[in-house]
């Protein structure tokens, strides 16, 4: 029964973007038209639902981190105008602060980077059976 299938794939879809849209379980369930404790269910029990329902919340998640990222110039230039511009010391402080922080982050993360890739090069050249 063919369109059986299609029919909860459809509702199945319904149900995860009301997930990602809704902030309760019961909200998203009423959106998308399903019960409640169908919706749950399909949470707990159903592997590949849960695995489309990760998959949308993830693809949610990075379409954020670029419009965050996108945004980071002109953030960057916002503080760097206040740490040199502001009124305030406690402002110029604080948002110089800010700039001198993220950037120590952002050099780190640049070395992990590159410690884990000279790991990963040193492992790959490891000789098969020496790993353990």
């Amino acid at each position: 029964m063919a369109g059986h299938g299609e029919k909860k794939q459809r509702r199945q879809e319904l149900a995860i973007a009301a997930l990602i849209a809704e902030a309760t379980i019961l909200a998203a369930a009423a959106k998308a038209k399903v019960g409640e404790r169908t919706l749950r269910r399909w949470l707990t029990e159903d592997a590949a639902f849960v695995k489309a329902y990760r998959k949308a919340r993830r693809a949610v998640f990075e379409e954020s981190i670029a419009l965050a990222q996108r945004a980071a110039t002109g953030v960057v230039g916002t503080l760097l105008e206040v740490a040199t511009r502001g009124a305030k010391d406690s402002d110029r402080v604080r948002a110089g602060k800010v700039l001198l922080d993220h950037g120590g982050k952002g050099v780190e993360l640049l070395d992990l980077e590159t410690r884990l890739a000279d790991l990963e090069a040193a492992r790959a050249e490891w000789p098969k059976g020496e790993d353990s």
